[in-house]
């Protein structure tokens, strides 16, 4: 199977499409399965009426593709931030059934785990500022980006399997992290039912000298203020003290480990679907059920690429912290570098959920805010508790009270918010993950070149060091959807709420 590139989908774009979406509830529209023969279940799309004139039509017929997968459940669902993707649109989340349902590669993502992560100092913007030249520099030399990029940390094959195995709990057991960090990472930044004897040698070849690593693409580290606040009592139960604050926001995932897991398990995947009598729109679709043999052992692989990223992203953190602590003189816990949290938004995961007229969370284990905020919260409704296999492919998990970090393109800013009981009820505990993006990256670095841009952003106040110019150019503001617009559609449907909102200061990029 050739993964590079874009396969032509298989159903061109309906001129009349937009005309069948009708606003159900508030800022979420739905195409119903009585568009297409072969759809399950509707597809629903959350979104402000500008974001939904705005909608990639590709994008949307992916998610009617989608719709039409074995086992899926109450809806194929598109965030604001969506765009065309492989298989999947980015932005898509789709929940199967166990046992009648798949899994598949393609709502998942080559970058498995992509997520992000945010700390918060007790330093301002007025003393930060004269020294974000010395910061980011500092920042640039410790944690490498770009394409390819090997880290510090050199591991042996066993070890490496230890990572695989354990994820951010390797990192901390290491040094390379506090323990109270990992109360704040999705799953305790450890997936269960991670394999590593489910991987190849491949992919263990190409990750085993990643960790501690950006990458390219839209990855980053960027040092931030706090722009507004909307929520004040939310923000000081995250630790937001106020306007000016300055924090630390990372953008990355499992990195070439990831892409191969991804790989391997697609080319697998396809010649199993006719063993198992599956048929899909798009050949990117590829998946196996996931009650198979196949089917548990990517998820397996899977978990393991997961618990990768967890663990590249903890110790970036901890170099990040370093780089501040000998930049102030100071240590870490001084700066009061505590982590807010970190969030993944291209995983599978199995998730309990009442089914009925509504759809309610089974609690989950206790919110990084702390009990009170739980015990407020936590509520079941009328249905049958039912596990499922949820699918987040640039969608972020949005649990009551917990953190979700929204990042915009590294010119605009971007944001924290708090997920919602709503968001169970209904995208499956989802929400956005980025402001998403309206323009290729070939057609972004037809529109500036990287040095331009640089300079453009060191006039506006903000400080990057990159990698590569090209890679630099691709991530250009203009490239990105208004993530003001993507926050103001979650908010809408009340799957998320705006905490605060975040502007940099400086960046470093692959």
């Amino acid at each position: 199977m050739v993964i590079k590139g874009s396969a032509k989908l298989v159903h061109t774009m309906d001129a009349r499409l937009f005309e069948r979406l009708t606003e159900v509830e508030k800022g979420i529209w739905e195409l119903p399965r009585t568009y297409r023969k072969k759809m399950k279940v509707p597809v629903r799309v959350v979104a402000t009426d500008k974001l939904l004139r705005d909608m990639d039509d590709e994008a949307v017929m992916q998610a009617v593709n989608v719709s039409e997968l074995p086992g899926i459940v109450e809806a194929s669902f598109m965030m604001p931030d969506a765009h065309w993707g492989y298989g999947f649109p980015i932005g898509g989340v789709a929940a199967f059934d166990l046992e009648k349902g798949i899994i598949s590669p393609g709502g998942i993502g080559f970058d498995i785990n992509c997520g992000m992560r945010l700390l918060l100092t007790n330093l301002t913007e007025k003393e930060v500022r004269p020294r974000i030249e010395q910061i980011v520099d500092g920042l640039f030399d410790e944690i490498p980006a770009g394409v390819g990029g090997g880290g510090s940390v050199r591991l042996s094959k066993s070890e490496f399997k230890d990572v695989l195995a354990k994820g951010a709990i390797w990192a901390v057991e290491e040094g390379l992290g506090w323990q109270e960090d990992l109360r704040r990472i999705e799953e305790e930044g450890s997936i269960k039912g991670a394999d590593p004897e489910a991987v190849s040698e491949r992919a263990i070849s190409r990750g085993i000298n990643q960790l501690g690593t950006l990458g390219s693409g839209n990855h980053y580290l960027e040092v931030q203020k706090v722009e507004t606040i909307f929520d004040e009592e939310t923000a000081q139960e995250m630790g937001i003290l106020g306007v000016g604050q300055v924090g630390i926001m990372i953008h990355c995932g499992s990195r070439g480990f990831g892409h191969q897991v991804g790989t391997d398990y697609l080319n697998t995947f396809e010649p199993v679907m006719e063993k198992y009598g599956i048929e899909v729109a798009d050949r990117q679709l590829a998946c196996a059920p996931f009650s198979s043999p196949e089917g548990k052992k990517y998820f397996s692989a899977m978990a393991a690429a997961a618990n990768c990223a967890f663990c590249n992203r903890q110790i970036i953190a901890h170099k990040a912290r370093e780089v501040f602590a000998h930049v102030f003189g100071r240590s870490a816990e001084e700066l009061g570098m505590k982590l807010v949290y970190d969030v993944a938004h291209n995983i599978a995961k199995v998730e309990k959920f009442n089914l009925g007229t509504q759809s309610s969370i089974i609690p989950p284990s206790p919110s990084p805010r702390g009990p009170k905020a739980m015990a407020t919260k936590m509520s079941r409704k009328a249905g049958k508790a039912q596990k499922l296999l949820v699918h987040r492919k640039g969608a972020t998990r949005a649990y009551p009270d917990q953190p979700v970090i929204i990042g915009g393109s590294m010119e605009t800013g971007s944001y924290l918010l708090v997920g919602s009981e709503i968001a169970i009820e209904k995208t499956f505990g989802s929400t956005a993950h980025g402001s998403g993006r309206t323009m290729s990256r070939t057609k972004a670095k037809h529109e500036v070149r990287g040095e331009e841009l640089q300079k453009k952003m060191k006039k506006q106040g903000i400080y990057v060091k990159t990698a590569s110019y090209s890679g630099l150019a691709e991530e250009a503001g203009f490239a990105y959807k208004d993530i003001n617009e993507v926050v103001k559609a979650v908010s809408l449907a009340d799957i998320s709420q705006p905490v605060a909102s975040f502007k940099p200061l400086g960046n470093i990029k692959g």
